[in-house]
C-alpha cells in the first residue's frame, strides 16, 4: 500500500466513523482543494452519495469564479448544497474592503460569526434548488452539531495542534489544552451532550499529496489554481481582498507537483498570501479559538 492509499483509507474510515457516531452531521466546502478533496472522498466512502449537507459561509468577497464552480458541481454531483452569511454585518458595511473594521474583524464576523450562527440554525440558511438551479430559503433550522472540515496539519501552525476528533463548546469555541489524545489509531467520540465536533480526515495529508491525489483521481478544480498566462496563480483560496496569488508557471496539475517536488515552495508558508494570516500574528490561532475555520 502506497503513501497515497494508506491516506485515502484512513479518511474514508474516518468519514464513516463520523457518519456513524455523530448525528445532524455537516461538512464544510470552502471550494478550496483541500475540501474538495474531502468532498470527492466523501463520495467514495458513501458509493457516489454524500449522505450529510455541505455547508459554505458566503463572505460575498470569494472570486466569482469558485462561487460559479461550487454552483456546478453542487448540481452535477446532486449535492445538499446550504449557504449562509452574516447578512447583518454586510448590510451594515462592518468589513475590511468597506473601511470599517480591520482584517482579523472581519474574518471573525463574516467566516467565525457566520458559521457559529449557521451551523446552530440561529440564521437564515438558503438551500440549492436543483430543478429550479438556484438558492431558495431553508426551512430546515436544525442545529448541526458535528461538522467534517478538510484542515491539514501543516497548513499553518494552529491546525498542528488538531486532533481528528476535536471538541468545541457549545460557542464553538476551542480549548487547545482538553484536545483528547489520539494513540495507535483510537479516536474518542463519545464526548458530553452539548459538545460541537469537527471532524479533519485530511490531517496528516500534505500540500503535495492533496495535489498528488488531485491528479490519480482526475478530481476537478477551479483553474485559479493554474497560471493563465500571467505567470501568477492562486496556490490558497479566500476572499479576494485579503489573498494574492503566488509567482508560478504551473498550468496544469502535473507542474504544481513539479514545483512541489523541486522545493520551489518549500520555505514559503501556503497561506502566506493570505494577509488576516499576517494581521493574525502568522497564525490563524486567535481566529480559530473562536471558531474560525
Amino acid at each position: 500500500m502506497n503513501v497515497l492509499e494508506r491516506l485515502e483509507n484512513q479518511s474514508i474510515y474516518i468519514l464513516r466513523e463520523a457518519y456513524r457516531n455523530f448525528k445532524n452531521l455537516c461538512m464544510l466546502w470552502s471550494i478550496g482543494k483541500d475540501s474538495t478533496v474531502l468532498l470527492w472522498l466523501a463520495r467514495k466512502s458513501f458509493f457516489g452519495h454524500v449522505p450529510f449537507p455541505l455547508v459554505h459561509i458566503d463572505t460575498s468577497y470569494k472570486i466569482p469564479e469558485m462561487i460559479a464552480y461550487r454552483d456546478k458541481l453542487a448540481y452535477e454531483w446532486q449535492l445538499t448544497m446550504i449557504v449562509g452569511s452574516n447578512q447583518k454585518a454586510l448590510a451594515e458595511g462592518q468589513t475590511f474592503p468597506a473601511g470599517k473594521v480591520d482584517r482579523i474583524a472581519c474574518c471573525r464576523l463574516l467566516k467565525s460569526e457566520a458559521l457559529k450562527n449557521t451551523l446552530s440554525g440561529e440564521w437564515t440558511r438558503y438551500k440549492f434548488n436543483h430543478q429550479e438551479r438556484k438558492y431558495i430559503l431553508d426551512p430546515d433550522r436544525e442545529p448541526y452539531t458535528g461538522v467534517i472540515v478538510g484542515v491539514r496539519a501543516d497548513e499553518e501552525g494552529s491546525r498542528s495542534k488538531e486532533r481528528y476528533f476535536s471538541p468545541r463548546d457549545i460557542q464553538n469555541e476551542w480549548d487547545i489544552g482538553e484536545q483528547p489524545p489520539e494513540l495507535w489509531n483510537q479516536f474518542k467520540t463519545d464526548f458530553a451532550p452539548g459538545t460541537h465536533i469537527r471532524v479533519h480526515p485530511l490531517l496528516d495529508w500534505t500540500e503535495l499529496n492533496i495535489w498528488e491525489y488531485i491528479e490519480k483521481e482526475r478530481i476537478p478544480v477551479t483553474s485559479l489554481y493554474f497560471d493563465r498566462g500571467s505567470g501568477k496563480r492562486y496556490r490558497s483560496l479566500g476572499c479576494f481582498p485579503c489573498t494574492k496569488p503566488v509567482d508560478s508557471d504551473a498550468q496544469n496539475v502535473a507542474e504544481i507537483i513539479e514545483e512541489l517536488r523541486s522545493g520551489k515552495f518549500s520555505n514559503i508558508a501556503e497561506r502566506s498570501g493570505r494577509e488576516q494570516d499576517r494581521e493574525d500574528g502568522g497564525s490563524l490561532e486567535t481566529l480559530r479559538r473562536d471558531g474560525y475555520m
